[in-house]
């Protein structure tokens, strides 16, 4: 079985909805995951800008400890009893919708489920993507992405 993820409000390639844009919703999007290998214990999942003009990226979501028995995250949320969202680019934990600068052309947002090999990482609504990811490199068994573009034409 392969390990997919999707969404009822965009597909793989679209344009990112106004629902998912920080002045035009900033609602998270429905995220429906299946096929997760054997062992897996929890789920995570991020939301990665790898275009923003930061030398680094910019992280818009991270939610880790998702129970096992979760296949999907409605849109809106809430996220799943036990999971914990990280602190955002923008300084605060939850989701942070697209927001590139205007003019700098289209940005690609990159959502990422993981299939998780312990039932809790490490991490605390403090702590930024980096230390969601440094986490995730040791614990993930597969990964599945969806991306969606979106420009802010100022």
């Amino acid at each position: 079985m392969v390990f997919t993820l999707t969404s009822n409000d965009f597909k793989d390639g679209d344009v990112l909805p106004d629902a998912q844009v920080q002045a035009k919703g900033n609602t998270s999007p429905h995220l429906a995951w299946s096929g997760a290998p054997e062992g897996t214990k929890s789920f995570a999942v991020t939301l990665y800008d790898p275009d923003a003009p930061t030398g680094s990226g910019f992280w818009h979501w991270t939610v880790a400890n998702i129970p096992a028995d979760v296949s999907e995250i409605p849109a809106g949320g809430p996220v799943p009893l036990g999971a914990v969202e990280g602190r955002t680019d923008y300084g605060s934990p939850g989701f942070g919708g697209a927001a590139p600068p205007p003019g700098h052309g289209p940005h690609r947002y990159i959502f990422t489920v993981f299939a998780v090999d312990t039932e809790t990482l490490d991490v605390t609504p403090d702590n930024s993507g980096a230390v969601f990811g440094f986490n995730l490199c040791f614990h993930t068994l597969a990964r599945a992405s969806i991306t969606a573009t979106y420009e802010n034409r100022g």
